[in-house]
C-alpha cells in the first residue's frame, strides 16, 4: 500500500506542476466553466453561493459554475451534464431507475437507498428527494457547484456540496424559444419556455420538455426489442412572480414530470478465479465483459413527479424577510427479471398453490436448451444449478430468459413538506447577517419484492397470494416517517476590502421512525416466512434521533484585486437511518452462520438501523486572474475526515436480493486541484482543470479486512480539456465551435478491492456433487472488479443566424466503451455491471424570439 500511495502522490505532484507550468507559458488547457471571475466575454461573474450575491472571484471557496452562455454552448440541462463538465465530481446515475443517482464530490458519495451527501437548491428552494437531483428543472440561467461541507449554509444532504440553480425570471418584455434535435437510436429533445409579463409588476414563466430515445441497446431474447436502456420523459414547469406592493415580493412554482423507460441495464460478472480454471468466463475482467441483453422479461421504470412552491421577500429596510413553503410528491417503481435463477427458489416442490411454477420453470429451460447465454452461463435440460447436476444442470446468472428467476417488483413513494423562514441583513456595512429555521416532513415507502414468473406478466404491487397469477416469495418493505427541525444563522465580517471573514452555525435534529409492511404470510415456494427474517422474530417498529451541530468558517484575504488567499473549514452532516426490516437477521442466517450446511463464515456486519454520517473537511486555495484578466485560475488543496461514511452493499443468495446501507467507519480523504481558463486571442478560449484525490479507509467493523482500501465510488482523478472558438462571418452568422474532453480515473464501487472472499459457492461446494473440492475453491477474487480509467469526447458546433441557430453534436465522439457502473455483491461472488452510453450524433434547430 505504501508504494501504491507514493505513486499517487508522485503523480499529484507531477499533475499539478505541469498545469501550472502550461499556465505560465500561456497555452494551457483551463477550465471547463467560467473559473475565476470573469466570463467568456470579460464581464463578472455574479454567483448566490453563500446565499448572497457576490463575485465568483469573492468566494473563499471552490465553486464552478456555468453561466446561461456556457449552458447554451454545452448543451447541459441536468446533473449528468454539469458534473461531467467539473473537476473532482462524478455521477452515477439511472442505473437502477430513472431517480437512483449518486454525485460523488472530492471522495464523498451519496449512497443508494440512503439521503444524497449533495444538497440541490433551485432557485432559493431546497429539494428534498434524491430523485430530483438528475431532473431537469425548467430553463436554466446558471448554474453553481459548490465543493465540500454546506451544511451550514444549506442545511441537510450538503455534506459533500451543493447544486444551485438559477432559473430564467420574466422580464419587461414577451421572450421565449424553442428548440428540436434528433440524433441516432431514434433519440429526440424538444424543449420551449416563454415568459414575459402578465400585468404590471406580475410576470410568467412556461417551460416544457420531451425526451425519449430507444437506447444504444437491443434484448436478444425479444426479438432484438429496444426495451434495454429505452426511455421516453416529459415535464411542464411554470412560474409566476409578482410585487406585492412596494416591498414584498412573490415567487410561485409549479412543475409535473413523467418518466417512462426500461430498467437495471445490468449483466453479471463473476470473479471466481478457481472456478476460471475450468472456463475463464467464471473470473472476468469487467471492464472487457460482452454486454448481451435475453431477460424474458421487458423491464419497466415509472416516475411521476409533482412539486410545488411559494417564496416570498419582503424588505423591512435593514433586513429582509426570506420564507418560502415547498410540497413535493415523486412516485416510482420499477419490474425486471429475477437475479435468483441459479438457487432454484421457483422449482421447490414444496409450493402448496399446485405446480404452476415449477412446471413453468422446467418447460421453459427444456425449450432453452442450447439458447446461447453470456458465458458462464449455460441452459441445460433442467433448471438445477450446476453444482448439484454437472451433467445436464444450468447455470443461468441472473435476468435469464428462463422464467426460473422470477420477477422482481420495487417501489419508492415519497411526499415532502418543507418551510424555512430567514432574516437577513440589508444594509452595506463591514457586518452582514442572517438568522432562521427549518422544517422538513417525509413520509417515505419503500419495498423490494421477489415473485414466481407464470408467464402472466407481474401484478404491481409488493405483495400477491399464492393462488395468484404472480406469487410473491420473498417481500421487504417498510414504511418511514421522518421530521426533521434546524436552527441557522451567520455572520460575515468585511473590515476592509482586502480582508473577510465568516462564521456559520447549524443545528440540524432527524427524528425518524420505521415500521414494517410485510405481513404474516409463508413463502410458498420454500415453506419459511416471506421476510426471512421474520423467522428470527416479528418485525417490530423502531425509531432513532440524529442530529449535529454544524460550524462553518471562512477566511479570505485579498492583495490584490487579482487575487484571493481562501481558507474554510466546516462540518458536514448526513441523517442515519433504517434499512428494512429484518435485514441484519437475513445477512446473519445467510453469510455469517458457518455451521448450517451451504453457508459460509462471510463476517460481514449489517444492522437494521445505520449511524448518522459526519465529515470535517478542511479547505485551502488561492483563485485569480493574470493578464488583464485573459488567464484565470483557481488553486485549492483539501482534506476530509469521514466519520461513519454510509455506503450501499447489495447481496443475493437462495433467499433473494437485499439492498441494504452500512457505515464505513472512518475515511480520510486528500486531494488538491487546478483549474485554468485562458482565452489566448479574441474568439478563443482554452480551459481545463485537473483534480487528484487519495482516499484511504481507516476503520470498517462492518468489513475489517477492507481497512487501507480507498473510499468507494471515487476516481483516483478527474482531468478536464477543452477549447472554445468563436467567429462572426459578415453576412452570415456567428460560429462557435466546442470541444469537451474528459478523463474519469480508475474507481473502486465497494470497500472491497483487492481481497480474496467466501462465497456462497464456498458452502454448497461441501454438499454438491463437487464435493471433492475444498470449499475455498468457491472463494471470489475482486481484483478485476475495478472500473478502469476512461475518456469521453464532447464536440458542438453552432452557426446561429439572427433568431435561428442550427447546431450539429456529438457526444462520446471516438465511441469509447466505459462501465457506468459496478456493484459487486461480494458474497455471490461477482458483480452486477451497468454499460455507460455509447455515441450520440445528431442536429438540433433552436429559434428564440
Amino acid at each position: 500500500m505504501s508504494s501504491l500511495g507514493n505513486t499517487r502522490r508522485s503523480g499529484a505532484a507531477w499533475l499539478l506542476s505541469a498545469s501550472a507550468l502550461a499556465t505560465v507559458l500561456g497555452g494551457a488547457p483551463a477550465l471547463a466553466q467560467d473559473a475565476a471571475g470573469a466570463n467568456e466575454e470579460g464581464g463578472e461573474i455574479i454567483v448566490t453561493a453563500r446565499r448572497q450575491s457576490e463575485r465568483l472571484q469573492d468566494v473563499p471557496a471552490s465553486v464552478a459554475v456555468l453561466t446561461a452562455a456556457a449552458l447554451a454552448r454545452t448543451g447541459a440541462t441536468r446533473a449528468e451534464d454539469f458534473t461531467k463538465l467539473t473537476p473532482g465530481v462524478t455521477i452515477v446515475t439511472g442505473t437502477a431507475e430513472a431517480g437512483d443517482t449518486q454525485i460523488n464530490i472530492r471522495g464523498m458519495n451519496g449512497a443508494r437507498d440512503a439521503e444524497s451527501s449533495v444538497a440541490l437548491v433551485v432557485d432559493g428552494i431546497l429539494k428534498t428527494n434524491t430523485a430530483q437531483l438528475n431532473q431537469a428543472q425548467g430553463t436554466l440561467s446558471q448554474v453553481e457547484i459548490l465543493k465540500g461541507p454546506q451544511g451550514a449554509i444549506y442545511g441537510r444532504n450538503a455534506a459533500a456540496g451543493a447544486i444551485v440553480v438559477q432559473t430564467i425570471k420574466p422580464g419587461d418584455h414577451l421572450e421565449g424559444g424553442a428548440a428540436l434535435s434528433y440524433a441516432n437510436n431514434n433519440t429526440w429533445v424538444a424543449r420551449a419556455n416563454v415568459a414575459g409579463p402578465l400585468s404590471e409588476g406580475v410576470g410568467f414563466v412556461l417551460s416544457g420538455m420531451y425526451d425519449r430515445t430507444d437506447g444504444f441497446f437491443r434484448n436478444k431474447f425479444l426479438n432484438n426489442a429496444a426495451v434495454v436502456d429505452d426511455h421516453r420523459s416529459w415535464s411542464v414547469d411554470g412560474r409566476i412572480m409578482a410585487d406585492v406592493g412596494a416591498n414584498t415580493k412573490l415567487d410561485l412554482k409549479a412543475r409535473y414530470a413523467e418518466f417512462h423507460g426500461a430498467s437495471l441495464p445490468f449483466n453479471a460478472a463473476f470473479a471466481l478465479p478457481n472456478f476460471g480454471a475450468v472456463n475463464p468466463a467464471f473470473y472476468e475482467d469487467v471492464n472487457k465483459h460482452p454486454f448481451n441483453f435475453y431477460s424474458n422479461i421487458r423491464p419497466t421504470n415509472d416516475q411521476t413527479s409533482f412539486d410545488i412552491s411559494l417564496k416570498l421577500e419582503h424588505d423591512l429596510g435593514k433586513a429582509k424577510l426570506i420564507g418560502w413553503l415547498l410540497y413535493s410528491n415523486i412516485n416510482q417503481d420499477l419490474v425486471a427479471d429475477g437475479t435468483s435463477a441459479d438457487f432454484a427458489r421457483y422449482i421447490s416442490a414444496s409450493n402448496p398453490a399446485g405446480q404452476a411454477a415449477v412446471n413453468k420453470c422446467f418447460s421453459s429451460t427444456a425449450a432453452l436448451t442450447g439458447y446461447a447465454v453470456n458465458q458462464p452461463g449455460f441452459i441445460g435440460q433442467i433448471p438445477v444449478p450446476f453444482l448439484f447436476a454437472p451433467a445436464n444442470g444450468s447455470t443461468f446468472g441472473p435476468y435469464s430468459p428462463s422464467t426460473c428467476d422470477g420477477i422482481q417488483y420495487q417501489l419508492r413513494k415519497q411526499k415532502d413538506i418543507s418551510a424555512e423562514i430567514r432574516l437577513v441583513s440589508n444594509d452595506s456595512g463591514p457586518v452582514s447577517w442572517q438568522i432562521g429555521g427549518y422544517y422538513l416532513n417525509i413520509d417515505r415507502t419503500t419495498g423490494v419484492s421477489l415473485g414466481a414468473d407464470l408467464g402472466q406478466g407481474v401484478i404491481k404491487q409488493l405483495y400477491n397470494a399464492p393462488n395468484s397469477a404472480n406469487p410473491t416469495s420473498l417481500l421487504l418493505a417498510d414504511k418511514f416517517k421522518t421530521d426533521v427541525f434546524a436552527g441557522f444563522g451567520s455572520v460575515e465580517w468585511k473590515p476592509s476590502d482586502q480582508v473577510n471573514a465568516g462564521f456559520a452555525l447549524r443545528y440540524d435534529s432527524e427524528s425518524r421512525k420505521t415500521s414494517s409492511l410485510v405481513p404474516i404470510a409463508t413463502d410458498p415456494f420454500t415453506g419459511g416466512p416471506i421476510n426471512p427474517g421474520q423467522a428470527f422474530g416479528p418485525l417490530k417498529p423502531a425509531q432513532k434521533t440524529f442530529s449535529l451541530l454544524e460550524p462553518k468558517i471562512t477566511l479570505s484575504w485579498k492583495p490584490t484585486e487579482g487575487l484571493n488567499f481562501y481558507g474554510n473549514w466546516g462540518i458536514g452532516f448526513k441523517s442515519g437511518g433504517f434499512n428494512n426490516q429484518g435485514s441484519s437477521a437475513v445477512v446473519n442466517a445467510s453469510f455469517n452462520n458457518g455451521v448450517t450446511p451451504g453457508t459460509i463464515n462471510a463476517g460481514v456486519n449489517i444492522t437494521d438501523q445505520y449511524r448518522r454520517e459526519k465529515s470535517s473537511a478542511f479547505e485551502v486555495g488561492i483563485k485569480g486572474s493574470l493578464f488583464d484578466d485573459r488567464v484565470t485560475f483557481d488553486l485549492a488543496g483539501y482534506y476530509t475526515r469521514v466519520t461513519d461514511m454510509q455506503f450501499f452493499e447489495f447481496f443475493v443468495g437462495s433467499f433473494g436480493l437485499l439492498r441494504v446501507v452500512s457505515n464505513i467507519d472512518r475515511v480520510d480523504i486528500t486531494g488538491a486541484e487546478l483549474s485554468v481558463n485562458a482565452r489566448l486571442v479574441p474568439g478563443w478560449r482554452v480551459f481545463g482543470s485537473a483534480n487528484l484525490t487519495d482516499s484511504e479507509i481507516k476503520k470498517n467493523s462492518a468489513r475489517p479486512y477492507t481497512v487501507g482500501n480507498k473510499s468507494p465510488y471515487t476516481a483516483d482523478y478527474t482531468i478536464n480539456l477543452g477549447t472554445e472558438i468563436t467567429h462572426n462571418f459578415e453576412g452570415v452568422g456567428k460560429f462557435l465551435l466546442r470541444g469537451d474532453y474528459r478523463i474519469t480515473g480508475a474507481t473502486w464501487f465497494s470497500t472491497v478491492q483487492n481481497q480474496v472472499r467466501p462465497t456462497i459457492f464456498s458452502g454448497l461446494l461441501p454438499i454438491s456433487a463437487l464435493s471433492a473440492f475444498p470449499p475455498s475453491t468457491g472463494n471470489a477474487n475482486y481484483s478485476l472488479s475495478r472500473r478502469n480509467a476512461f475518456a469521453v469526447a464532447d464536440l458542438r458546433a453552432s452557426l446561429e443566424m439572427g433568431n435561428v441557430t442550427v447546431t450539429g453534436f456529438a457526444r462520446n465522439l471516438f465511441n469509447r466503451k466505459f462501465l457506468a457502473e459496478v456493484i459487486p455483491a461480494i458474497e455471490f461472488g461477482g458483480s452486477f455491471i451497468s454499460p455507460g452510453a455509447r455515441r450520440t450524433v445528431g442536429a438540433e434547430v433552436a429559434y428564440k424570439f
